[in-house]
């Protein structure tokens, strides 16, 4: 299995493909990851990739391999069946949530610059926003982050 994270801001396509899968099928794809570039803040983390809903989850670790927070990317995906690869494409926007359960949302102005600048459509740019509610409704809910993410540690 192929994957890839392309980004509009900036414009990028990193090739993810030796994350670690944990766990994969037609719902959610679940990784095990580094940093890309070695970072001093973030050790790596699980990654819950819920195909269906819009959105990543990710519990975040430092570098001792404690949990610092969890990191939501609004995302969509293609994937092509007979290369067996996935591209996640960010959607910008982001939700972060403190250990505490004080939630913010990130990066709302790249998203309207992305849409003025025609570098995503007005569909992809309200799937965003439905996909941030969701996330936003979930934590006001008391139902984040879902049971689904509490499976896998990292190691």
């Amino acid at each position: 299995m192929k994957m890839y994270r392309k980004r509009f801001i900036p414009n990028e396509v990193v090739d993810i493909s030796n994350d670690e899968v944990l766990e994969r099928n037609e719902n959610m794809i679940v990784t095990r990851w580094k940093p890309i570039k070695p970072r001093e803040d973030i050790g790596g983390g699980i990654s819950y990739i819920f195909l269906k809903k819009g959105y990543k989850i990710s519990k975040l670790f430092d570098t001792h391999g404690n949990f610092i927070y969890w990191y939501c990317d609004i995302i969509e995906y293609s994937y092509n069946k007979e290369k067996d690869e996935y591209v996640f494409t960010d959607l910008l926007a982001d939700v972060k949530v403190l250990p505490n359960g004080k939630a913010e949302v990130l990066d709302m102005a790249e998203l309207a610059e992305a849409y003025n600048k025609e570098m995503i459509t007005g569909a992809q740019m309200l799937e965003a926003i439905k996909s941030v509610n969701t996330l936003m409704e979930m934590i006001q809910d008391n139902c984040f982050p879902p049971t689904a993410c509490d499976k896998y540690e990292f190691k």
